[in-house]
């Protein structure tokens, strides 16, 4: 989604985001795909939208791709809006492979990969330990433990097994 929004807004002049992100946000905090495409119309119609044409093309292109994230709840939406926490996961397990051109076996990789997420974990939790001021309570294997949760990922879980009963099937 956030993805989306960026492309759209590439082809937008720098005065002219605000208004027309705001424009745009009607399309993706639709209700449902018949609201959403109104939305988009409407957009398309404006000032901005003839404007900025690009804008409009690059969410006509991907629709359908759009268009499953409205099944959702807004409260689940909320939780897949954004993929920073994912990016920045991807990132450090590329840093962490890309000094070893090669591995031995997989096993090696899978090692290299849970070790780089274990040091991940425990410098985001020494980080939150430092601003609140308090000492990480480690867990009885003395790792440092998280202690934070994201909040509705229950619910997001939940509606995600009953969309793709498929994908999840071999993992519950």
């Amino acid at each position: 989604m956030v993805h989306l929004i960026r492309n759209a807004n590439k082809y937008v002049a720098y005065g002219d985001r605000k208004a027309v992100s705001a424009a745009l946000k009607e399309v993706y905090t639709a209700v449902n795909e018949t609201e959403a495409r109104s939305a988009l119309n409407r957009f398309a119609d404006s000032e901005l939208g003839k404007k900025y044409p690009q804008s409009v093309l690059v969410w006509e292109r991907a629709w359908e791709r759009f268009v499953p994230f409205l099944q959702f709840t807004p409260q689940v939406r909320k939780m897949v809006y954004t993929t920073n926490a994912i990016e920045s996961l991807n990132s450090e397990l590329r840093k962490a492979t890309r000094n070893r051109i090669q591995f031995p076996n997989d096993i090696a990789a899978v090692k290299a990969l849970w070790l780089t997420i274990c040091t991940i974990e425990d410098k985001r939790a020494l980080k939150r330990a430092k601003k609140a001021k308090g000492a990480p309570k480690p867990d009885k294997s003395g790792r440092i433990i998280e202690g934070r949760t994201t909040v509705g990922w229950m619910e997001a879980l939940n509606q995600m097994i009953v969309a793709y009963p498929d994908r999840f099937a071999p993992y519950i």
